[in-house]
């Protein structure tokens, strides 16, 4: 009898699997994948998963290498430019400083003159006169000057060039009336002078305040901190840069990037030590050539000053005492600003006065202007031309060093500042370059 086979249990035998395209079956706590599902990418510490967009990533490092080293040229490429010009108008308001001290300084001059030719009485001297004219004439000149070289005092020039038309109008009509001998002359005189001292002297004054900061100001223009603390900025961003590439490729230094921040480092410590020198450089110069050529131009102002108070004391008899006192305040402005030689000129001066003032306190009023008005070499007015040529001449040699050294180092700013643009392009092309590196070895 034959057998027959029966049919296999339905709970034996192997389990069938999920179909293809099953989605996962969940179980609690526990995600179990797909089959054909491939394992994630897990990192050493089985922490992190590193199935990310490498060439993205390298796309955005590569980009913030590129933009850190060119924003780092731009910046300090202008940095320098601007350190550059300031070094021009350093030397620029220098130079305007002492025209406008010169300025003073004629005014005064002429003053001097004045005052000392109406003491002779009748007609000046032609040469005191031509003297006088000359003053008057190169202030005129140097208000010109003065309003093209700085704009910014062009309003303020007007006014001083206003009120030495009222100086130069009064002491006109004072010589008048001196060569006829008519005591008013005097007071003209005494309106001229006052005027002088209350309304253009104090525009000057002002005219020296505001250079003076302005000057002082661009000489502080230099800023290697700033240089050297953009290229640490620059360098670790590429340190960054470099780490993050690393810790991706197991390749510890970047070439490419590596260089990159060489190249910044380099740029970044020549325009530092560029700019520190220079520094150093205006600071003496400050202190040295520029200072001279301010105190010594103050020095010569005070000098005419105290002529012009000289003779005012003898103009205006019985009065020499209260003259006397503005004569001490501008001697001690001379003291105290003046250069060896012209101090020892005006030392020499000063003994003169002395005997003008001796000879008119005791009442010899005529001795008194002999000796303020004579032109005999040793006597006042000759000894106190010589303080003034003196004083002229060392505040224009001071005053040109000054502006000489303000200007100087350009070509070298010039150079650092293409030196910084160049380098930074170059450092792009090599980060460019590194990132390009770790791209083919991912591909």
């Amino acid at each position: 009898m034959s057998q027959t086979a029966s049919a296999p249990s339905p709970t034996s035998g192997p389990t069938p699997g999920p179909a293809a395209g099953t989605p996962t079956a969940h179980v609690v706590g526990l995600d179990i994948p797909a089959p054909g599902t491939p394992a994630p990418l897990v990192t050493s510490d089985g922490a992190r998963n590193l199935a990310e967009d490498v060439p993205g990533l390298l796309n955005r490092l590569q980009v913030l290498a590129v933009a850190t080293v060119v924003i780092f040229g731009v910046v300090s490429a202008l940095i320098q430019v601007l350190s550059w010009q300031a070094g021009g108008r350093a030397a620029d308001n220098t130079e305007q400083v002492v025209r406008v001290q010169k300025i003073q300084s004629l005014l005064l001059r002429a003053d001097a003159l004045a005052t000392n030719g109406f003491l002779i009485g009748g007609l000046e001297p032609a040469d005191q006169r031509a003297a006088y004219q000359s003053s008057i004439e190169d202030v005129l000149r140097l208000i010109t000057d003065a309003a093209q070289a700085q704009p910014a005092d062009r309003n303020v020039l007007a006014d001083l060039n206003a009120a030495v038309t009222d100086y130069t109008t009064a002491v006109a009509q004072a010589r008048d009336y001196n060569r006829q001998q008519f005591p008013i002359g005097i007071a003209y005189l005494n309106r001229a002078g006052d005027g002088l001292r209350a309304d253009a002297l104090p525009i000057v004054r002002a005219l020296v305040d505001a250079n003076s900061d302005r000057a002082v100001e661009e000489m502080e223009s230099q800023h290697p901190w700033w240089l050297t603390g953009m290229g640490l900025l620059a360098v670790g961003s590429l340190f960054l840069v470099n780490r993050s590439i690393a810790t991706r490729f197991h390749r510890r230094i970047n070439v490419g990037i590596a260089t990159a921040g060489g190249i910044v480092l380099v740029v970044a410590l020549l325009g530092a030590y560029h700019a520190s020198s220079k520094h150093s450089d205006n600071a003496e110069t400050r202190a040295g050539p520029y200072a001279d050529a301010v105190q010594e131009a103050r020095a010569r102002s005070a000098l005419n000053d105290a002529k012009a108070q000289e003779s005012q004391g003898l103009i205006n008899r019985g009065s020499g005492a209260a003259y006397e006192e503005s004569w001490t305040a501008a001697a001690e402005v001379v003291q105290a600003n003046a250069s060896p030689r012209t101090l020892a000129l005006w030392e020499r001066y000063a003994e003169q006065h002395g005997q003008i003032r001796a000879a008119d306190d005791s009442g010899d009023w005529d001795r008194a202007v002999r000796l303020a008005t004579t032109d005999e070499t040793e006597a006042a007015t000759a000894l106190l031309d010589e303080a003034d040529a003196s004083a002229d001449r060392v505040s224009a040699v001071a005053a040109t060093d000054a502006a000489d050294a303000f200007r100087s180092g350009g070509v070298i700013s010039l150079v650092l500042i293409v030196l910084t643009l160049l380098g930074a392009l170059a450092a792009a092309g090599a980060a460019t370059w590194g990132v390009n590196q770790r791209r083919r070895e991912y591909a």
